[in-house]
């Protein structure tokens, strides 16, 4: 099956970035007959999918697609494919200890197999593939993935099943070059820059989530260029497969991290080019509407369906409660098997002992300890928190001056209007506010403290409670358990208790802050001043099993966990005061500056690895992106002053073609990690390394065809590809685990920054 087309790019648009393709004073040259191929001819509805547009004045033979040929692409990639499972696989069971950050991802491998809910930043994809891994290997979820492996947990089969995704990369970089236009001896050059380059190598030798996000960003990259070498045949099968592809390489890609949605931005630009070059082609506005109706379902609503399918499935099996269970709101708690929210009182009374967790996310539970404001009234702290804690439990009474025996008088249930006092167990004050003293974070909102007794008559203590909705079929105007949706307003002021996930300085042990908001105008505002009774005790009332009564919502549920996974990811923020040296920062990255030790004992007899990529291929592709942009305003100007012999016919267009999908990703994935406030390692520039490999690669070539014949081609290619050899070999004991004593790894340190032989951090 041949799944490269074979006509030539010379019948394309001069896609944009240099000049517009068509001017009022330069119309369309109309080409001879036995140039046109069948691509060029109009289609059913009157014209072509990409109308040819003026050619530059050039001499030469112009640039065909490259066909896929069975007996002379299929065995370059078998030996690519053989070669890379030898790089990724040699020696990989060889430290049988948990290594870096398997503990994290092995750890939540294990929970798909014992089934328990458990929350991350990342989405599910990788990590479900991790616990595909693990069942695979015969894991029964009891080994907690720290310290030395047990004999019952097969680690070199989990690896090794990491590792596939780290050898297919060899296999899409030559299939990517190839969809690129590329020759093929260039094709085969970028292939062997990712099998030898030694960051690439040793991250894929360990249970971790990069691999498969590398694997589906490439795929995405490939797909993408496999659409666009296809696109001037407009809605044929070809034509749909390649971008039915891309919509599903993207959904799995940012179904692994979201790092991937950078792919899916190179893709997005892509697209608004293909446009604004229809737009300024003229299409019609008939066929500009199925190529948008197109794109919107193979590249919006696949995607999306991919991502949200995974969640799915995420859902699906971590089916009983987990260490997670906090993170979500109790509705979702409630429906996990085992959990202590299941069983419960479900009409609530005045003496009844509760935890009332804020509908906002990322607040937490109603709390308070004995710590004082130090400003403002400087009464007792009320937070919200968002662990289980003895200081989220409070007891829902009566007004102070209202009799009322707790244990012998007959049950009195909460009703929508009541006016109640909520004290805090621990400390038995009373949740108060008052005027006089503004929120210590959100001035525009009233202090909430804890103060007081319940034999206090003060006015400040009282409540008034607001059911804003109940989802059960029991509306009846009481306050129930995880049912009800309510509000607390403010007998004194009329202010709503709300928490909107501020935090307070460390004197409030960065704790959410609690407010009495006198407005809840916005959208926000009214879901900050929303809470929920999640756990619920009385002694006095018989509990009984709430899941009948809770009704799920899938959407609900997925948009609630997305917004806690960005929430837990914006918070993994760097503590500038201390040095770590597994973090380093962005601008570092492209010229290893600061590799990484990936175990932290560097003793003899220790297995060491180090996360240190092949400086050569690194150095020079970091150059190669950096100045690329310094060569296209050569061309630039080499166009404006009409240079007429710089192209080729179809070179032009067959360098942007290239160059905006590999350096666009380059950039893509790189510098978004600038404006990030998060915690970053070296390892998150890999995907852009990828781009850059490629990029280089795409250099290379572009240059050997302008400038060099054939012999001299093939030499500057093969001295390229021994001396990336060359250089992996010479850091190879560092990346497959090196057991002797470091220091006679001589002549390993390129770097004074390098921490290879002593780390002045390490005590």
């Amino acid at each position: 099956m041949n799944i490269m087309a074979s006509d030539r790019d010379d019948t394309d648009p001069l896609l944009g970035g240099f000049t517009s393709p068509r001017s009022p004073r330069s119309p369309r040259r109309q080409q001879p007959q036995e140039q046109q191929s069948q691509s060029e001819k109009l289609d059913a509805d009157g014209f072509t999918a990409y109308p040819a547009s003026r050619a530059p004045v050039a001499t030469g033979v112009p640039y065909m697609r490259n066909r896929w040929t069975t007996g002379i692409d299929g065995p370059i990639i078998a030996a690519l494919t053989i070669l890379c499972a030898f790089t990724r696989l040699y020696q990989i069971g060889k430290r049988a200890t948990v290594t870096w950050d398997e503990s994290h991802f092995g750890k939540f491998g294990a929970y798909y197999i014992n089934r328990t809910f458990y929350h991350d930043v990342h989405p599910p994809l990788a990590k479900m593939l991790i616990g595909l891994s693990e069942y695979l290997a015969g894991h029964n979820g009891t080994f907690r993935f720290k310290g030395a492996y047990p004999e019952y947990v097969n680690y070199t089969f989990m690896r090794c099943f990491t590792a596939m995704f780290g050898i297919g990369l060899a296999p899409l970089a030559y299939l990517t070059c190839l969809q690129l236009n590329m020759q093929r001896r260039a094709c085969a050059l970028a292939a062997l820059f990712v099998i030898f380059d030694n960051g690439l190598c040793v991250m894929s030798r360990f249970v971790l989530l990069d691999e498969p996000l590398l694997f589906f960003t490439a795929a995405s990259l490939c797909s993408v260029a496999g659409f666009q070498n296809i696109r001037h045949r407009a809605f044929s099968c070809e034509w749909w497969r390649w971008l039915l592809l891309t919509g599903c390489s993207l959904g799995l890609v940012s179904s692994s991290k979201w790092v991937g949605f950078l792919a899916v931005a190179l893709v997005g630009l892509y697209t608004i080019e293909e446009f604004f070059n229809m737009y300024i082609d003229f299409v019609p506005a008939r066929t500009a509407a199925r190529h948008f109706g197109a794109r919107a379902v193979a590249l919006i609503a696949v995607p999306l369906a991919i991502y949200m399918l995974c969640f799915k499935i995420h859902f699906s099996i971590l089916n009983r409660s987990g260490p997670g269970d906090s993170k979500m709101p109790p509705t979702f708690q409630v429906r996990l098997k085992g959990s202590p929210l299941g069983r419960q009182p479900f009409a609530v009374a005045y003496g009844s002992q509760l935890t009332i967790r804020s509908m906002y996310p990322g607040s937490g539970l109603l709390h308070s300890h004995t710590h004082m404001y130090p400003d403002g009234s400087q009464q007792q702290q009320v937070t919200c928190y968002s662990h289980k804690d003895a200081n989220n439990d409070w007891v829902i009474v009566k007004p102070a001056g209202q009799d009322f025996n707790y244990t012998s008088a007959p049950i009195v249930t909460v009703r929508d209007g009541d006016t109640v006092s909520l004290m805090h167990k621990n400390t038995k004050r009373m949740l108060h506010s008052h005027r006089a003293h503004k929120a210590p974070v959100t001035t525009d909102d009233y202090e909430v403290t804890g103060y007081g007794s319940s034999d206090w008559k003060d006015s400040n203590n009282n409540w008034r409670v607001e059911i804003a909705s109940e989802t059960s079929s029991a509306a009846d105007g009481e306050l129930h358990t995880i049912t009800t949706l309510f509000r607390l307003r403010h007998a004194g002021t009329g202010c709503l208790l709300s928490a909107a996930a501020v935090n307070l300085p460390s004197w409030g042990f960065r704790q959410t802050e609690v407010t009495c908001r006198r407005t809840a105008n916005s959208p926000s505002a009214s879901t900050a001043s929303l809470w929920i009774v999640e756990r619920h005790t009385n002694p006095r009332i018989a509990p009984m099993d709430l899941r009948p009564l809770v009704r799920g919502s899938f959407i609900g549920d997925f948009l609630r966990l997305n917004m806690e996974m960005a929430r837990s990811n914006n918070a993994l923020v760097p503590d500038r005061d201390k040095h770590n040296h597994l973090e380093s920062s962005p601008w570092s990255w492209p010229f290893l500056v600061y590799p990484m030790r990936m175990l932290g004992s560097w003793r003899k007899g220790d297995i060491k690895y180090y996360e240190v990529g092949n400086p050569l291929l690194w150095w020079v592709s970091a150059l190669t992106c950096v100045l690329f942009p310094l060569q296209l305003a050569y061309y630039y100007v080499c166009r404006r002053r009409r240079i007429s012999n710089v192209w080729a016919p179809g070179e032009e267009l067959h360098f942007w073609n290239g160059a905006k999908l590999l350096w666009g990703g380059w950039a893509l994935h790189y510098l978004p990690f600038f404006l990030m406030g998060r915690v970053t390692y070296l390892h998150h520039y890999l995907p852009a390394l990828y781009f850059a490999l490629l990029f280089l690669v795409f250099q290379i070539d572009h240059a050997c065809r302008r400038l060099l014949g054939t012999g001299m081609q093939r030499a500057v290619v093969l001295v390229w590809a021994v001396a990336a050899v060359a250089v992996f070999c010479w850091f190879a004991p560092l990346t497959f685990g090196y057991v002797e004593d470091i220091k006679t790894l001589t002549h390993r340190q390129w770097l004074p920054t390098w921490n290879i032989y002593s780390d002045k951090y390490v005590m």
